[in-house]
């Protein structure tokens, strides 16, 4: 992906200097140019068009900020209720990534949703513990992490 963006950010400079128009919109212009020729040429590179994970990765954040969302939600419910039911609980997740910086990333964003904590990751790297505040189903917990968080990053990262 970054010899991609490398090759198309030299493509504009190119058009803007062989042009004679050093200003943003030549820039633009030759990086929309630079943009469709490697479109092109996308068979040629070992890995897929950069505009599809740059796509991903703005998709994986509003999944992120959604989660976020609802999470914020579901604890200020907990919070405001006037007696206290919540269910916490530790599960285990079973996750396909096998990447270092994918795993970390899942562990990440599944901290960083209010009311579950990856508390440890099993030496295989196969299995996250996570702690939720409050859980009903943790059938259902897992089965939304994976549909969500998991599928966004192996996008992501494919």
């Amino acid at each position: 992906m970054a010899l991609q963006i490398l090759l198309n950010v030299i493509l504009a400079l190119c058009w803007m200097f062989l042009n004679n128009d050093p200003t943003a919109v030549g820039f633009i212009t030759g990086y929309a140019l630079g943009l469709f020729s490697l479109f092109l040429l996308r068979r040629f590179f070992p890995r897929r068009f950069y505009v599809l994970n740059i796509w991903a990765i703005i998709m994986l954040l509003l999944i992120f900020i959604k989660e976020l969302l609802l999470a914020n939600l579901s604890v200020l419910k907990t919070i405001l209720a006037p007696k206290l039911k919540n269910k916490p609980g530790i599960f285990a997740f079973k996750t396909d990534l096998k990447a270092d910086w994918e795993i970390t990333t899942l562990a990440n964003l599944i901290t960083l949703t209010p009311g579950t904590l990856v508390i440890d990751i099993s030496d295989d790297r196969s299995i996250l513990y996570i702690h939720a505040v409050d859980i009903d189903d943790a059938e259902k917990a897992i089965y939304d992490i994976r549909h969500s968080f998991e599928e966004a990053i192996k996008e992501v990262s494919r």
